[in-house]
């Protein structure tokens, strides 16, 4: 060979080892797009998604807010799943499930060969201690169970009799009396099969370090900051995820949130306030993504705290408060006024109910009947982190704030830190709260049973409100398979929960999120817990 030739070849080479060692990501900070380290697969694809908030625990089952939900629902598998962006059952860690003709035995059959991302094996076995798990709890440790299955063990509303092991794969339950919402209930992320391996070792800090089937490993948690969750290598369902990382980080403030987007820090934020929606459908780099309305904002008022235990005052709240212009002020026309404590979108909905209007004359009214004719002093307290059916809780405070000093009503806003104040505020200590929910299986028993009876006090029902006429009526429409005999069930109940008024209802909202332009196979669910599994990048 010549040596002009030799050394063209070698220039080549050269050339092309550079080449190589430009593309290879090394370069790339964990906020580009599609860059990081890839975790233990190699790859670069790793996704950061900007939120509101951080997580209070890891372990879905223990807690009910909707920032633990969102990364607890990639780590944990439920044995039924929901659609894409919709709440119809579809097999998950179970292939297969029948229910008997009289509504109190369903059972299912589980996939073989699933792994625990601690390597132990998923079985029927290991559905029945993660049951027993939940059923031997409290309000404090499981407050979904009791919201959604009446209860624990010995308690007299507990639907579930028994859960049994009948070989490797099959899991048969028994229930006391029929749940037509049983199948969805299961399907919720707070019921995610974790490893009895690693919940029996770390007892309460199961949270901390949280061992499910998922498409991903749990990586790190520095609180307040961010969490980072790897791919499963090992995952049971060939070629996913798609992703090789994901950082949740938390940013509380929503146009820091945005900026971050605009600049590429992260690649998806949620939260994003309705004004700032033309910001990015305007941008190139950017997507706007609608999530299917399923939400209620609302102002609750604990019955158990003077004067809030006269129905007047409530009702008096009712009529002060000015719905349409925090919708017009926070919510840029993607809301509509609550009257319900259901969204519109839910069967059952009570749309004959003719809400509270608002007449500051007519509460000052109400106000006098119940023995304030001057008025009186109280905390109002304002959510510090953004929510999807609330985008800035402080400002509305102030709102209302405002509108309750139009009636004689002197409020003082006071806030805590996230999770302080949802376990203050389960716990009875707030005059008025300014909360939400975003339903977690389309049913109208997840709104108003688990929010509103005496069954879910002192775990979702943070106002404490007891009213024996609707609990009848909620266990019936529990009970019964019939739909439009559960729908007519739930229009009374909502009839009742409207002249009792433990809630000034707000709005229902349209959550709004921003993204990169090179996202693909991103489906934002109505539950807010949102699986990453078919997320890529162009």
């Amino acid at each position: 060979m010549k040596k002009g030739k030799i050394w063209s070849l070698i220039v080549l080479l050269v050339f092309s080892m550079m080449l190589a060692a430009c593309s290879s990501g090394d370069s790339g900070s964990e906020g580009e797009k599609g860059s990081g380290d890839g975790g233990s697969s190699g790859g670069n694809k790793t996704l950061v998604f900007g939120r509101g908030g951080d997580s209070v625990s890891l372990d879905p089952s223990s807690v009910t807010d909707g920032e633990s939900m969102k990364v607890a629902a990639n780590i944990f598998e439920t044995l039924l799943n929901f659609g894409e962006q919709d709440t119809t059952i579809h097999p998950g860690l179970a292939k297969e499930w029948e229910a008997s003709e009289d509504g109190l035995t369903y059972t299912f059959q589980l996939e073989e060969g699933v792994k625990f991302h601690d390597g132990t094996d998923f079985n029927a076995e290991a559905v029945v201690k993660n049951f027993e798990r939940w059923a031997n709890g409290d309000a404090d440790t499981f407050p979904y169970y009791q919201s959604m299955f009446g209860g624990f063990k010995g308690d007299e509303g507990h639907v579930i009799d028994s859960v049994t092991a009948d070989g490797d794969y099959t899991v048969i339950f028994k229930l006391k009396r029929p749940q037509a919402p049983f199948l969805k209930n299961v399907a919720m992320t707070m019921f995610g099969i974790g490893s009895p391996t690693a919940f029996e070792k770390d007892g309460d800090k199961f949270g901390d370090n949280p061992v499910g089937t998922g498409p991903f490993k749990f990586v790190e948690w520095k609180r307040n900051d961010s969490i980072t969750i790897e791919k499963n290598e090992d995952y049971w369902k060939d070629g996913l995820p798609k992703l090789d990382r994901v950082i949740f980080r938390s940013i509380p403030d929503n146009a820091a949130r945005l900026n971050a987007l605009i600049k590429g820090d992260v690649d998806l934020a949620d939260g994003i306030n309705p004004s700032d929606a033309g910001t990015i459908e305007g941008d190139d780099n950017l997507q706007l993504f609608e999530r299917p309305s399923m939400n209620i904002g609302y102002l609750g008022m604990t019955v158990t705290r003077e004067p809030f235990g006269d129905a007047k005052v409530r009702q008096a709240f009712n009529h002060a408060i000015d719905k349409q212009a925090i919708i017009d002020a926070f919510f840029e026309g993607a809301a509509e006024i609550a009257k319900n404590p259901i969204p519109p979108s839910v069967s059952g909905y009570n749309d004959a109910i003719e809400g509270y209007d608002f007449d500051p004359e007519k509460a000052k009214e109400l106000l006098a009947e119940a023995g304030y004719p001057d008025g009186f002093e109280m905390d109002l307290w304002a959510m510090p982190v953004p929510r999807p059916y609330m985008p800035d809780g402080q400002k509305v405070a102030e709102v209302i704030q405002k509108n309750l000093a139009d009636i004689g009503v002197k409020a003082n806003i006071v806030s805590y830190e996230w999770a302080t104040y949802l376990e203050k505020a389960s716990k009875g200590e707030a005059d008025a709260f300014l909360l939400g929910w975003t339903g977690d299986n389309g049913d109208a028993d997840n709104f108003i049973y688990a929010l509103l009876d005496r069954e879910s006090i002192g775990s979702n029902n943070y106002t404490y409100y007891d009213n024996a006429e609707l609990h009848d009526i909620l266990i019936e429409a529990q009970t019964e398979v019939d739909e439009d005999k559960r729908n007519e069930l739930y229009a009374k109940a909502q009839e009742i929960v409207h002249e009792d008024a433990p809630w000034v209802p707000l709005a229902h909202s349209i959550p709004l999120l921003g993204g990169s332009a090179d996202i693909t196979g991103f489906k934002a669910h109505p539950t807010g817990s949102d699986i990453l599994t078919n997320v890529d990048f162009k």
